[in-house]
Formats: C-alpha cells, sequence, structure tokens
C-alpha cells in the first residue's frame, strides 16, 4: 500500500523504512539526497552519486525537505552514525571537502 504525500517524486509505503519518506519506485530515502546536498555536493551531482535519481526526483526530495524539515531532520538524527563508527578512510575524505 502506497500513502501519497503532495509531491511529484516522494511517497511513503509502510512496508519501505518504515513510511519514511522515499523516492517513488525507490527504496532511497528523502535524508539521504539531504545529507548529500548538506556535504556541500550540488543537487546537480548528486545523480553522480545516486545514479538510480534523475535530476527532478532530487530537486523534487529538496523541497518535500524544506517542506517537512523537522520530520526530515528527525530521520537524519535517528539514522546518524556516531563518529567513533566512521572508517578513518571516510572521515579523511570528508575532511577534505
Amino acid at each position: 500500500m502506497t500513502t501519497t504525500t503532495n509531491s511529484r517524486y516522494v511517497n511513503r509505503q509502510p512496508d519501505i523504512l518504515s513510511g519514511e519518506p522515499i523516492i517513488k519506485g525507490t527504496r532511497t530515502p528523502v535524508r539521504a539526497i539531504v545529507e548529500n546536498w548538506r556535504l556541500g555536493i550540488r543537487p546537480e551531482e548528486i545523480p553522480l552519486h545516486l545514479p538510480h535519481l534523475t535530476l527532478a526526483q532530487v530537486f523534487d526530495a529538496l523541497s518535500f525537505y524544506l517542506d517537512n524539515q523537522a520530520e526530515i531532520n528527525e530521520y537524519i538524527e535517528r539514522n546518524h552514525v556516531p563518529d567513533e563508527l566512521v572508517h578513518p578512510a571516510i572521515k579523511a575524505r570528508l575532511n577534505q571537502k
């Protein structure tokens, strides 16, 4: 069963990520796109990192986020990986940006 939102590319499905907002037809949560954007990746570059997404899906997800910041921020916080669990190579790469 799919529940709808006021978004062309974002929806919720109770059986995928417990109903967290995702890109329709994928299991990609909106938070994944937002987290890339927060790392400084331009929206136009996000499909290079998530090649199954279109630029339209990325912009719609960011628009959805801007309308639902508190909810998406909660998902981001809930799924945050503690710094001590991040591999040193990943930390080094993130610190280069």
